[in-house]
């Protein structure tokens, strides 16, 4: 095998219509002269013959030109097309990304960015996926050092194209093979500079056509940067094979970091147990069961029995046994073209459930009836609309005893108003504490309805309730006291009387009359000036004593009834207009956010799969 240059490299990746990106594509950001290394390494695998050469890959030069001769503008074939996936994602994974957008949308302003930002970043793996060839699907080959990832690289591409030994790591940076063109733009994406993209020597099989292989650099690496690769490749492509060896296949760091947290993209996995020529008799088996142990205990679900998840095979790669068996697998897998449309939705999934516990609580959610009620209560006991109703009650009754009352009993009660000075002095404001107790119980009942409206909800959504309870709590008070003042404006106003009224101070004026008459008979016949005869004045006279009072009580009973309905009528004006003010600050703008969270509930159901 002879080596060649960089130069020659470069120049067979200008021949090849792609542009030398040493020091800007390279996946692990180095410069140049790690480029270069790379292709050094790989350069004991090529093959000079005459002017033509070959090294792998398709590389096609212009007919007749010799390896020295400069190139011509226009020698350079064209580079490869780029085929677009063709439309948008249908059935229902579009139906959940939909529904994704719009969750992430709805929930801006209550969620933090780092809470949204794995659903955003699988929108836009989503977006760049759609854009790319929907004929290729990108499989990774990952492993632990020394498992033997690189040597089934080149046994699936039959040629050597990954360097392998016995110096770690000896994969430095992630190669690609791809066997069709029109994968440009995926290994773009995948950041795979020109110089790393090689091509079956003959083309490949024709089972694997549409396939993208990359091997990856060991994803325990001692250097950060092949392990930050390792994730960053692993994010992108659309199926991964775990490669593992009979020492490391239990090792925590692949199973922690790696399986365990990627067990919902089992039916994009394989898990390939490689180096099994070195295990003597059954040995082979127990490991491989163990293996299936492991990743069942990881969560990862294995596809055996025609279920849906994780291939698991044992193969050595050195000695090709098995190794078919996997070709054919992976042949199967890449003609079927869902592998892409099955990673975003694993992703989906794996979103979904980091984003449940924002989402979804235990519990019933929402503000019921009794909580509405409890609330309006309690403002209109902040307002004292009780004590509005009694003392609208108590001035009903006051202006019926006014009205059909004895005149010698409302000239006593004049005397005694007259003879106590400051009696008709109008009763003071309320002191300061009350209404400093007032605000108090205002605000109790916006903290005790807030407290029951965010019941059940998570925690961000059960602060937002909380927020907007607060924000609509401001100036309520204030708010209540104007209605206070305005409803007794309204009964400060001479009470309505009832139709009887009028015959019942007609009834107390014959009273009065028949006391004035018995009166002056009786004082008549006392000085003579009428015929002597006690008993007809006395009898009139006490008519009309005992009629007078007896016509206030008949008037205070008769009045009981309305004056009991006018106070209530006055508190139920109080509590309904508390009531309304309370409705407007609070509880509309708190119904508003749990309708809102309702939404966002059923975008999430859509976007897990739940339908709930």
């Amino acid at each position: 095998m002879t080596a060649i240059t960089d130069d020659q490299t470069d120049g067979q990746n200008d021949a090849d219509g792609q542009n030398d990106v040493d020091g800007q594509n390279d996946v692990d950001g180095q410069s140049n002269a790690v480029g270069q290394n790379a292709g050094d390494e790989n350069a004991g695998d090529q093959k000079v013959a005459g002017d033509r050469w070959d090294d792998g890959l398709i590389a096609r030069r212009a007919g007749g030109r010799t390896e020295g001769a400069e190139s011509e503008p226009g020698d350079d074939l064209p580079a490869e097309e780029h085929v677009p996936i063709g439309g948008a994602y249908v059935g229902p994974l579009r139906v959940r990304l939909d529904a994704l957008r719009e969750l992430i949308g709805l929930s801006r302003t209550r969620l933090d960015g780092k809470t949204l930002a794995e659903a955003g970043r699988v929108l836009d793996e989503a977006a760049a996926r759609q854009r790319l060839s929907s004929r290729h699907t990108v499989v990774a080959i990952a492993g632990a050092t020394g498992s033997g990832k690189s040597t089934l690289f080149n046994a699936l591409a039959q040629v050597p194209i990954s360097e392998t030994g016995l110096r770690r790591p000896t994969t430095s940076a992630p190669i690609a093979c791809t066997w069709s063109e029109g994968a440009a733009g995926l290994l773009d994406r995948l950041a795979i500079p020109p110089r790393l993209r090689r091509r079956p020597l003959a083309g490949g099989d024709e089972e694997l056509s549409g396939l993208v292989l990359v091997d990856l650099p060991d994803h325990d690496s001692a250097l950060v940067r092949h392990r930050e690769q390792v994730d960053r490749v692993l994010a992108l492509v659309d199926a991964v094979i775990w490669v593992v060896d009979p020492e490391k296949y239990a090792d925590a760091a692949l199973h922690e970091r790696y399986l365990r947290p990627l067990a919902g993209h089992a039916e994009i996995t394989f898990v390939v147990l490689n180096q099994v020529d070195r295990l003597p008799g059954e040995a082979a088996d127990q490991v491989l069961d163990d293996l299936r142990r492991l990743l069942d205990e990881d969560g990862m679900a294995l596809g055996e029995h025609g279920e849906p998840g994780a291939t698991v095979l044992a193969l050595s790669a050195l000695t090709g046994d098995g190794v078919g068996e996997l070709r054919e697998l992976i042949g199967t897998f890449v003609q079927e073209r869902d592998a892409a449309a099955r990673r975003l939705s694993a992703d989906v999934d794996a979103a979904a459930a980091k984003l449940r516990p924002v989402y979804l609580a235990g519990g019933r959610t929402g503000l019921g009836e009794r909580s509405r009620d409890d609330f309006s209560a309690r403002l209109a006991e902040a307002v004292g609309a009780k004590a509005a109703g009694e003392a609208a009650e108590r001035e009903w009754r006051r202006n019926a005893g006014r009205a059909c009352g004895t005149p010698w009993l409302r000239l006593w009660r004049w005397y005694e108003r007259a003879r106590t000075p400051g009696s008709g002095v109008p009763e003071a404001a309320a002191p300061v504490e009350d209404e400093l107790t007032a605000r108090q119980r205002v605000e109790q009942a916006v903290r005790t309805v807030a407290d029951e409206a965010a019941l059940g909800l998570p925690t961000p959504w059960a602060q937002a309730v909380r927020e907007v309870a607060v924000r609509g709590a401001e100036g309520l008070p204030e708010a209540l006291d104007e209605l206070a003042v305005r409803e007794a404006e309204a009964m400060s106003g001479r009470p309505l009387r009832p139709a009887w009224w009028p015959a019942a101070v007609l009834a107390q004026a014959s009273m009065t009359l028949l006391q004035i008459y018995g009166g002056l008979w009786l004082m008549g016949q006392i000085i003579g000036l009428l015929e002597p005869g006690l008993m007809a004045p006395v009898l009139v006279m006490l008519a009309g004593i005992v009629g007078g009072p007896l016509v206030e009580w008949a008037c205070a009973a008769a009045a009981r009834g309305p004056a009991r309905r006018y106070g209530q009528d006055a508190r139920r004006r109080l509590q309904e207009a508390a009531a309304g003010c309370g409705r407007a600050k609070v509880l509309d703008p708190i119904a508003a956010e749990l309708m809102r969270y309702r939404e966002v509930r059923e975008r999430y159901a859509t976007v897990s799969g739940s339908g709930k």
